[in-house]
């Protein structure tokens, strides 16, 4: 049986940071086998939080997991015509250079679509090659800033970033997307392709499905922004113990919730009657369900509204996660022993296949560990 549904596909991996890598991570875990080429100082993120000094920071053993490590330095002539052995071994060809720099690289879709016709060529880039910002540099603060991402955060506040690379990621499971369909048309036409995947304009695509709003229609009818997410009493709500995120959303869910609250008017309430409604009144909708948590616990309130089929659970830490009895239960968490970081415990791929489910992948690479394994068999 195949060890995953991307079996058999290779792919050459010249990313690093985040974006990228969380592609090639994905692909690696699907099954692919992934060559993951570094300058000889490595990937910038095994720097970070490297308290051991061995070049394995959390983040890139975590982002780095079931890759193969090749370190060529691409400028240096000899090291490129290595690299186009590897090219021509290949299906997939992945990087995160801007355009300028992948032509002067000679990494760019014309250079190694002659090498290999078949090659899926993935830029993954800051801002799409047809508009002015092609060439400008790009992180995650940065697209998060541009796209409109920090200005919905806090609505008419000062900005702030989300509390996790988000671009950086939601790009990174388009890139995986992208790729994947790729590889699924050269099957049907035996060529390969050049995809481009942007961060700026996928996350302005990503947010416009409801912060749009008004703006969907040509003239406006209105604002931008949806009323439910930007409100300010939507947020995880203080019970009489602890906190506790729940969304009450459909009609027949808040006629419970107020027949629990010993409210059942509110649900002929013109305010709070019907979907369009409530999103009109969100605000005084929420101030509502707010002052209503406050007097339950916590256990009392996941009780109640599991009973009545309403979504809710407790606030987590990242930390409380390993002992959550679904994610023990699910086996989310698997150890690995790393030949210099010792023993690691990382998730495995959430996803399920019925007939080709994968084996979680190894530990991250060492610096240059597959130099002769992959360089003496490509």
């Amino acid at each position: 049986m195949p060890d995953g549904p991307l079996d058999g596909v290779r792919v050459i991996d010249l990313s690093d940071t985040f974006m990228a890598p969380y592609a090639s991570l994905l692909l690696a875990q699907m099954g692919a086998e992934v060559i993951k080429i570094e300058l000889p100082a490595g990937d910038i993120t095994r720097q970070i939080g490297d308290v051991t000094g061995t070049r394995s920071g959390p983040i890139f053993l975590n982002t780095n997991r079931g890759k193969k490590s090749v370190v060529l330095d691409l400028r240096q002539d000899t090291d490129y015509e290595r690299f186009l052995v590897l090219v021509r071994s290949g299906d997939v060809f992945l990087h995160n250079r801007r355009p300028a720099a992948a032509r002067r690289l000679r990494i760019d879709y014309p250079a190694l679509r002659a090498v290999n016709p078949r090659i899926v060529h993935c830029s993954a880039v800051g801002f799409g090659s047809g508009g002015p910002y092609a060439d400008r540099a790009a992180y995650d603060d940065v697209i998060q800033a541009a796209s409109g991402m920090a200005a919905v955060q806090t609505g008419a506040g000062e900005p702030a970033y989300v509390r996790t690379p988000v671009a950086d990621k939601v790009t990174g499971l388009l890139v995986f997307g992208s790729i994947a369909a790729a590889l699924f048309e050269r099957e049907r036409s035996g060529q390969g392709q050049a995809v481009e995947v942007p961060m700026f304009e996928t996350m302005i695509s990503f947010l416009a499905l409801e912060q749009q709003f008004g703006f969907v229609f040509d003239p406006p009818t209105g604002p931008t922004g949806y009323a439910r997410t930007d409100s300010v009493y939507r947020r995880p709500y203080r019970t009489a113990d602890g906190l506790i995120g729940v969304v009450v959303y459909t009609d027949g869910q808040w006629r419970s919730f107020f027949e629990l609250a010993g409210r059942p008017e509110l649900a002929s309430d013109e305010r709070f009657a019907t979907m369009r409604a409530r999103t009109e009144n969100i605000d005084a909708l929420y101030s509502f369900l707010e002052a209503q948590l406050g007097q339950r616990s916590t256990a009392e309130w996941l009780e109640l509204l599991a009973n009545l089929g309403i979504p809710a659970s407790r606030v987590n830490s990242i930390g409380d996660l390993f002992s959550d009895e679904h994610v023990v239960a699910t086996g989310l968490f698997v150890t690995d022993v790393h030949p210099l970081a010792g023993k690691l415990n990382t998730a495995r791929l959430p996803v399920t296949f019925s007939r080709t489910q994968p084996e979680p992948v190894r530990h991250a690479p060492l610096l240059g560990e597959h130099d002769e394994e992959i360089m003496g068999t490509a």
